[in-house]
């Protein structure tokens, strides 16, 4: 049976969905695959829904062992004598050659499997050729190139701008058509980014600060993002304590550090590992650690 791929808000919806495509009414008759986790979004920006691949578990029954006809069995002629003994003029048991050579000799199948084994070629690790670091200068072009490349194999009439500021190469995508490359609530152009940060590090080995931008997204983002943050610093500036942020990506983290780095009596420090890290916001008075 193939797998099913579904998509939904959370994991347990994209299974009760798949179960119904399956024609399927037990979890017990399926295997599940978390191929994604949720993620919630931030001022309905990045959010993503979980993925799971389903499929079902094989019905049959259990299988028959087949017997063996050997020196042991009844049915075949010659093997035993008239009174149902082996005819071997002991009175005993037969020993098949195998099992009699593993008890004089030592087993002869497991010396052959061990000679086998032995003079099998041993395989040596490849090395890996390490290859010098490349210049961000030199870096930025590659992201150039896979972005115009990315308009247009979407059909879209669009310009790709590329520039290094301060270690960090900050690509923007303009046009009146490329909002299609946005997507809802930005899951597109998080896809691009991740994109654009793979082509970057096969194509150099390097990986510099990659900052993207599409049809002013990124900018209406970090406005709304700054926005946000000033409101929670007033109510905190007003009734004290902390505040605790959704995780959120870098980019987006480094945002609101600015907007509090720029007020008085406030901080922000960030906790949690990517890519569940997040913004803790505090008043100054707060005894909580950084």
């Amino acid at each position: 049976m193939e797998w099913v791929e579904v998509r939904g808000k959370s994991a347990d919806i994209a299974i009760e969905a798949a179960m119904k495509e399956l024609g399927a009414s037990d979890r017990e008759q399926i295997d599940v695959e978390v191929i994604q986790e949720p993620e919630k979004g931030f001022l309905g920006f990045g959010g993503q829904d979980a993925i799971v691949k389903v499929k079902l578990r094989p019905q049959g029954g259990r299988k028959r062992r087949r017997r063996r006809k050997g020196s042991g069995d009844r049915g075949n002629d010659g093997d035993r004598s008239q009174g149902g003994k082996p005819d071997n003029g002991r009175g005993g048991r037969t020993q098949t050659p195998s099992k009699a050579a593993e008890r004089q000799g030592g087993g002869r199948s497991q010396n052959k499997r061990g000679d086998r084994r032995d003079s099998a070629p041993t395989k040596q690790p490849r090395q890996r050729e390490e290859k010098p670091d490349v210049d961000i200068e030199e870096q930025a072009p590659v992201v150039e190139e896979f972005l115009s490349g990315l308009v247009s194999a979407f059909g879209l009439e669009g310009s790709v701008s590329v520039r290094v500021d301060d270690e960090v190469i900050i690509a923007d995508v303009t046009g009146p058509q490329t909002e299609a490359m946005v997507g809802p609530r930005g899951s597109t152009i998080e896809a691009i980014h991740e994109l654009s940060k793979t082509v970057l590090q096969r194509q150099t080995q390097s990986s510099a600060r990659l900052r993207l931008d599409i049809a002013g997204y990124g900018e209406r983002r970090r406005q709304a993002l700054a926005i946000y943050a000033n409101q929670l610093i007033d109510q905190l500036l007003e009734d004290g304590g902390e505040v605790t942020l959704e995780p959120m990506s870098a980019g987006d983290r480094k945002v609101i550090h600015d907007a509090a780095a720029e007020r008085t009596g406030v901080r922000s420090y960030s906790e949690g590992q990517s890519p569940q890290r997040y913004v803790v916001l505090a008043a100054a008075g707060s005894d909580e650690e950084e």
